[in-house]
């Protein structure tokens, strides 16, 4: 194993401060950080920001990552770099991701865009270096876990196929007020997004979309009511690879109850507008507040019957809260989000992978073990 790696993360907001405390905090193997964003004052504040939270020495250094063009420093820090981990918008990916190429490093990133992933899968496909796409929490650690429990099924009930595989995150507040149940624990434009485009789901074992936010039904989950609904993007390649085995697969967004409903009304209201994920982000920006005390809830259960034609299911729950790592505490939505980022980050580091690595390529039981993965999540 290698004895220090160089790391450059593409971004300064939250994920990518947590995923710079994380790595110089947690990490092991020794190393340098670079944290590259357009405002490089915010990247000089989160680099001041973890060299003051972290207890163990770590070299961390800020850069001007240019929108346009590629600079001396860029390319300097790039010939240095084994691996970006791209934190920025999921719109920027591809440009990242060509960079990763370019200077021969890995790549991994987190957003659920469907359109830019599929950018990077036909960039990355004559790469010479590993390419992780959509490693965060949903798309990420929700389709390994569900992945997990399908193979395990599989394996323990000896068939192999199943009638239902379904996976739910919700990133929540603790409490709900009316008019909109809601509380934002990340990106605005994020949440906008996977409200307006199609959900990829398995109908009879075939995949095919359905509108966001079309299947709302209520699930109880350690004994507590929440509403579920179709969202974009939460399902990454599960129904490609899971195809003619699993009838019906889909992945699901938990919420309080009411909020979907508010949603949909100010969907309605929308009318025509060329720019729906923008106009319904700035009626949810008016009106919801930001919220710092938050909790990812997670749910994956797959169910069919076994090899004596007895139906079964199988189900995980867990509840993950705002955590503390080194002098700082990291929101739910920080913690749950980096680690599969950074553990994918780990897998490519040391191994020999080559062009893209999709959710269901990666094997499951080491990887939800991992050694940043479980002080969050707990071991599977």
């Amino acid at each position: 194993m290698k004895k220090h790696h160089t790391i450059i993360i593409a971004g300064a907001g939250g994920i990518a401060q947590a995923v710079a405390l994380l790595l110089a905090e947690w990490s092991i193997v020794p190393q340098t950080i670079y944290i590259g964003n357009r405002t490089v004052s915010k990247a000089q504040k989160l680099v001041e920001w973890v060299e003051n939270g972290i207890t163990k020495s770590c070299t961390i250094k800020s850069f001007y990552l240019s929108e346009e063009d590629m600079t001396q420093e860029m390319k300097a820090i790039f010939n240095q770099g084994e691996i970006i981990l791209d934190c920025l918008p999921g719109t920027q990916a591809p440009k990242i991701a060509s960079y990763a190429k370019a200077f021969n490093m890995h790549y991994a990133n987190l957003t659920e865009y469907v359109a830019e992933t599929q950018q990077i899968i036909e960039l990355a496909r004559d790469a010479t270096t590993g390419f992780v796409l959509q490693s965060g929490l949903a798309p990420g650690y929700i389709d390994i876990l569900a992945n997990h429990l399908f193979q395990e099924f599989c394996k323990d009930y000896e068939v192999t196929k199943v009638d239902n595989l379904e996976f739910k995150v919700g990133a929540l507040t603790k409490n709900a007020v009316a008019p909109h149940y809601y509380g934002f624990t990340w990106s605005p434009v994020g949440v906008a997004t996977e409200y307006i485009k199609e959900a990829e789901v398995l109908r009879y074992f075939k995949k095919t979309k359905r509108p966001s936010l079309s299947e709302r039904t209520t699930i109880i989950i350690d004994g507590i009511a929440y509403e579920e609904d179709l969202t974009s993007g939460g399902s990454a390649n599960l129904p490609d690879a899971l195809a003619g085995k699993v009838k019906t697969l889909d992945y699901k967004t938990l919420r309080h109850s009411g909020h979907y409903a508010w949603v949909q009304e100010q969907i309605d209201n929308l009318a025509t507008t060329d720019k729906p994920i923008k106009a319904l982000q700035q009626i949810m920006e008016k009106q919801i507040p930001y919220i710092e005390d938050d909790q990812i809830i997670l749910y994956a259960a797959v169910q069919g019957k076994d090899a004596h034609g007895i139906l079964r299911r199988r189900e995980i729950s867990k509840q993950i809260l705002p955590q503390k790592v080194g002098k700082h505490q990291l929101r739910a939505i920080q913690t749950t989000t980096a680690t599969p980022l950074i553990q994918s980050a780990q897998l490519l580091l040391e191994s020999s992978y080559k062009g893209v690595v999709l959710q269901s390529e990666i094997a499951t039981k080491p990887f939800l073990n991992g050694n940043f993965i479980v002080p969050v999540y707990g071991n599977i």
